[in-house]
């Protein structure tokens, strides 16, 4: 018997599988994975109000407190700033003019005649005046109709008007050792060593080195 179905087989086709894989991160990193009670890059808690406040404060103090110990350290040591009341130095210095004065100076060198320095006042150390030293230990000083003498040498005023001079005749005086005989520049209106005598060297302060207010004046004393 013959069968009725001649049809020819033709092999079956197969279609190959094709494993796509699953895209990774743009950074190409290793993932991370949390674990429990560990979070991943936990911002740390950021201080509160007060905390904040607390620390400005404690800043603003220590900055406060270093700045008193070198002002201290500096009008204890160096400088001084002072105010001129009077008009006993007149024209060299004004009224209320605003000075540095140099405490150091005098700590490797002595006083010099004419430098222009800050004294405590002979007959009430809590007072202060700034004078003019015409006369150091061991000088012969005098006036003669408001001539000043050192060592029977003139001692040169020029820079005094004549409307701030005053023609009185005194001395001569012998300058104790350790002493400094003292002036105004405004001669006729001064309390000066011609009322009470000389001023000890411990009682000087120090140099007027700069006067700083008014700025339009401000000056850097040299002598005179």
């Amino acid at each position: 018997m013959h069968s009725d179905d001649n049809r020819e087989s033709s092999p079956a086709e197969f279609t190959p599988a094709v494993f796509i894989p699953a895209e990774l991160p743009e950074h190409g990193g290793p993932r991370e994975f949390a674990t429990p009670g560990s979070p991943v890059n936990a911002p740390s808690p950021r201080p509160s109000a007060v905390q904040r406040l607390l620390d400005e404060l404690f800043a603003w103090f220590r900055t406060l407190v270093s700045a008193a110990v070198y002002a201290t350290i500096i009008v204890t040591f160096g400088f001084q700033v002072a105010r001129v009341d009077g008009e006993s130095m007149i024209p060299t210095l004004e009224d209320h003019d605003r000075l540095i004065v140099n405490k150091l100076v005098y700590q490797w060198t002595d006083p010099k005649v004419g430098d222009v320095v800050m004294h405590y006042w002979p007959e009430d150390p809590s007072k202060s005046f700034v004078k003019r030293i015409v006369a150091a230990e061991g000088d012969t000083i005098r006036s003669d109709a408001g001539k000043v003498y050192r060592n029977e040498v003139l001692m040169d005023d020029s820079f005094i008007p004549p409307q701030y001079r005053m023609q009185d005749t005194w001395g001569p005086v012998v300058v104790r050792r350790g002493y400094y005989f003292v002036l105004g520049d405004h001669r006729n209106n001064s309390l000066d060593s011609r009322a009470w005598g000389e001023v000890p060297k411990k009682y000087i302060l120090g140099k007027i080195q700069v006067r700083w207010w008014p700025v339009n004046h401000a000056r850097i004393f040299e002598n005179p």
